[in-house]
């Protein structure tokens, strides 16, 4: 190129000698006077105009290749590394030289320098001129500024137009071609250029009025664009169409007239209309900038994590952003077809994290956000988290530290801080001696506070700040999540960020939104946290199960709950004080400032803050308010979770399940007699579960040495026996004797009970001790029938009996026992008539016998 710059300008010379007429020859003495003048003139000239130069560029600034930097926007790219948006002070796509196109090359040094590979920053022609023109029609009357001084200006000046400052210009011109090539000047030139639509650069230009690459623009668009930065606004070909396409045809004139391109493509572009070429109003509504709460995110952390400048140093940011979870998260957040909110004031913060990794996959910064980069209620809200910090403060540290199982008992009772002073439960009530699990479902603060105190205080806060918990000093109020003093509250990001830990076998992982950074050169930069253990994956998985209970009945958190799902995690709310109700005059005792659930799957973990901008405006308890926050939480994880396949958390081998005897405290393991409604099912960390087995349902010692013995006199049977157990029992006896029972209960060793000849009986004796019993004891004895002599009917009976029998005598008697007897005789009796009989007959003890009668006249006496 610079060859036809050079042929272009050696024939311009050669036809200006050619034209000149020749000089009249003057006297020797003559010219050598004149000569003499002018050569006393100039050295004046020169040094007057030295003079004049260096008090011009005294004041020029420095040509510093910082300010030669093109702010160049960001590309934010999202976890898919698909385009999300651009953040940058100004609107520009940089491009380098090596990719301008030869036609768009062409167009800006036909219109802006075709003499530019010439001259060495200064073109003295047009430079004469302008000056010529600004002495004659004041300063800033014409410009003829070269390329290289358009980058000076750009660059180092203010756009005011004096002499000095074109002085200044021209100085500061020439340095620049001294450092660096035309190549790299021209780069700079095509990116600094305003091009308006608050944009720079030719190339940036090509995608806002035309849609395409700088490579792809036609001779006509390249044409348009370059004659656009003498006045951007005026040419801009959206706004007006026709004087854009009178200055490309200059421009295009221009091109002809430097031997750019020929006549006929000349008139061929100049046919093309502006108007029909540039993109229509809906292919140029370009959407607002999107997801500004996880920009705002992945702001901050290029500020914290890097020397670079987000807004000027052209970066690709790949980030951990998933698309269709943020926008889900700005819906539910700005519109009520899902959540019902009380009022537009109403704020919600929403942090979406991939809880193996920490990355950010949403931000919720707000409800009906006005501002753009403005407060995000995700990553700036400061507020107390109240009950959600229980697990990072309290239950985690206690099976960290002192490797409490999850069955550990303590006391839902009346205490006081160490300092004396009194705080309760958010109902005033105690329940009483319960697990650390159930403490926990149920939000119990007075178990929460003596789990602290058991662990102490260092601990925590060791614990919490590894949880990234920002935490400088430590009360025991905190364990309810009362912050105050130097530590004022926590975000829901931080929070989120805590619990994913949990969910993550106890590696922590600072939440972020970057995955790596690109440089314009090429370089690539990872910024991602590094993880690191913070806790044993059993301290990990035994607080997770204990939260998954807090979504289960009669847990406080059911309403955050998606079927199918396996979810552990926290509700909290946080309290007015006496002096606050009384200062802000709020309307309810059961009005609070914030409510709060965290929790997490395997795959996800959302920590959501709901209250409004000022504490001193409460949630009021009507209706779902304080719970808004649960239903936030279900409905954000089951849209993410849908059709991904979530496992429940897995009992690392450094856990043991145990049977733990239910309500034992200290507890205890369940005995092999324990009924299976007082057996509860929980873990322990490996070697310390509870070493003592339950006795409480254990079998007592059985009676030994059961002796039944019948006494024939008395008729009844004696019972003896032997106990070596406990001295408190009593025993149940069971007598049997076929066909029916009879029970006795009794504290001595012996009894005496009535027999029937000729029975059966079974004795079952069984020792009670409250709820504990023996195995039974069992005997049995059978009676011995009396013995009977014949009765002729004259005598009576030596075994009264009943007996029946077919005959013609009747017999009665009383007695207890049977008899059996022949006789035949007459005599006087309650029967009549004469007859034998023979029968037999059982009587009860204490029960008349049966009269039989008989055919006869006379009475017989009874057999």
């Amino acid at each position: 190129m610079a060859e036809q710059y050079q042929s272009r300008e050696e024939r311009r010379k050669k036809l200006q000698s050619k034209s000149k007429p020749k000089a009249k020859k003057k006297s020797g003495g003559l010219v050598k006077k004149i000569f003499l003048t002018l050569v006393a003139l100039g050295i004046i000239g020169i040094l007057a105009g030295v003079g004049t130069f260096a008090y011009l560029v005294k004041d020029a600034p420095v040509l510093d290749p910082k300010l030669l930097k093109d702010p160049i926007p960001s590309k934010i790219l999202d976890k898919d590394d698909k385009l999300v948006t651009e953040v940058g002070a100004v609107n520009r796509e940089y491009v380098n030289y090596k990719d301008i196109p030869q036609v768009v090359e062409n167009a800006i040094l036909a219109t802006e320098d075709y003499r530019f590979y010439k001259h060495h920053g200064i073109d003295p022609i047009r430079l004469g001129g302008a000056v010529l023109a600004n002495i004659q029609h004041g300063f800033g009357s014409e410009g003829a500024s070269t390329i290289t001084q358009q980058v000076v200006k750009n660059s180092f000046l203010t756009p005011e137009k004096t002499l000095k400052r074109k002085v200044e210009e021209a100085w500061l011109s020439y340095q620049l071609e001294q450092q660096y090539t035309k190549h790299q000047i021209f780069e700079m030139y095509v990116n600094k250029v305003y091009v308006s639509e608050n944009s720079h650069g030719i190339a940036t230009a090509a995608k806002i009025f035309y849609g395409k690459e700088l490579k792809d623009l036609t001779l006509s668009e390249a044409a348009q664009i370059a004659g656009m930065p003498q006045s951007p606004n005026n040419y801009n070909p959206f706004v007006h169409p026709d004087l854009a396409e009178k200055r490309r045809n200059i421009v295009l004139t221009l091109m002809h007239q430097h031997g750019f391109i020929s006549k006929e493509e000349m008139d061929a572009a100049k046919k093309v209309s502006v108007k029909d070429t540039v993109l229509n109003e809906k292919e140029r509504n370009v959407k607002e900038k999107p997801f500004d709460s996880f920009v705002d995110a992945v702001i901050d952390e290029v500020k914290a994590t890097t020397d670079f400048d987000i807004f000027t140093d052209g970066l690709t940011i790949h980030t951990t952003l998933d698309q269709n979870a943020q926008s889900y998260v700005e819906d539910i957040l700005n519109k009520d077809d899902v959540i019902d909110y009380p009022d537009e004031d109403f704020q919600a913060g929403v942090a979406l994290l991939d809880t193996k990794t920490s990355e950010i996959r949403a931000i919720g910064g707000g409800r009906n956000q006005k501002v753009k980069r403005g407060f995000n209620y995700a990553i700036d809200t400061q507020r107390q988290p109240g009950s959600t910090i229980k697990p990072v403060l309290d239950y985690a540290p206690a099976i960290e530290y002192l490797n409490w199982g999850t069955f550990e008992m303590i006391e839902d009772k009346p205490i006081t801080y160490s300092s004396g002073k009194k705080f309760g439960n958010w109902d005033q009530s105690y329940r009483g001696a319960m697990t650390i699990r159930t403490a926990l479902q149920l939000s119990r603060n007075t178990p929460a506070v003596q789990a602290l105190q058991q662990v102490g205080l260092d601990k925590a806060k060791e614990f919490a700040i590894n949880l990234g918990i920002p935490l400088k000093e430590i009360y025991e109020s905190y364990a309810i999540g009362g912050f105050g003093g130097k530590t004022v509250g926590v975000s829901p990001l931080q929070m989120a960020g805590a619990y994913s830990a949990f969910g993550n076998k106890g590696i922590y992982t600072k939440p972020h939104a970057i995955r790596k950074i690109k440089l314009r050169d090429g370089t690539v930069i990872s910024t991602a946290p590094e993880p690191k253990v913070v806790m044993k994956d059993s301290t990990a998985f035994m607080i997770t199960d204990m939260m998954k209970s807090v979504l289960e009945y009669p847990g406080t958190g059911t309403r955050a709950k998606v079927p199918g799902l396996a979810i552990a995690g926290k509700t909290g709310t946080t309290n007015y004080t006496d002096e606050e109700i009384q200062k802000w005059d709020i309307p309810s005792s059961r009005s609070v400032p914030d409510a709060w659930f965290t929790g997490y799957t395997t795959n996800y973990t959302a920590s959501i803050w709901t209250g409004y901008k000022d504490r001193s405006t409460p949630i009021n308890a009507v209706g779902n308010n304080q719970r808004l926050a649960q239903l936030l939480f279900k409905n954000i994880m089951e849209y993410v979770s849908k059709d991904v396949d979530t496992p429940d958390f897995k009992k690392p081998s450094s856990v043991q399940s145990v049977r733990i005897e239910r309500g034992s405290m200290p507890p205890v393991l369940a005995s092999q007699y324990t009924p299976s409604s007082q057996i509860i099912t929980e873990y322990a960390v490996k070697g310390h579960s509870p070493k003592r087995v339950s006795t409480k349902y254990d079998k007592l010692k059985a009676p030994k040495n059961l002796n039944a013995t019948y006494d024939q006199v008395n008729n009844n049977i004696g019972l003896s026996w032997k106990y070596s157990g406990k001295a408190d029992v009593s025993f149940a006896i069971t007598v049997d004797n076929g066909t029916a029972k009879k029970q006795y209960s009794q504290t001595e060793t012996s009894l005496t009970i009535p027999a029937v000849p000729g029975e059966t009986y079974t004795i079952t004796i069984i020792a009670i001790s409250g709820s504990r019993q023996s195995d039974p004891a069992t005997t049995s004895i059978k009676i011995p029938a009396q013995e009977t002599t014949p009765n002729n009917g004259t005598q009576p009976g030596t075994e009264p009996g009943n007996g029946n029998g077919n005959g013609n005598g009747n017999g009665n008697g009383n007695g207890n026992g049977t008899g059996n007897g022949n006789g035949n005789g007459t005599g006087t009796g309650d029967g009549t008539g004469e007859g034998t009989g023979e029968g037999t007959g059982t009587t009860p003890p204490d029960t008349p016998v049966d009269n039989g009668t008989g055919d006869g006249t006379n009475s017989g006496t009874p057999g």
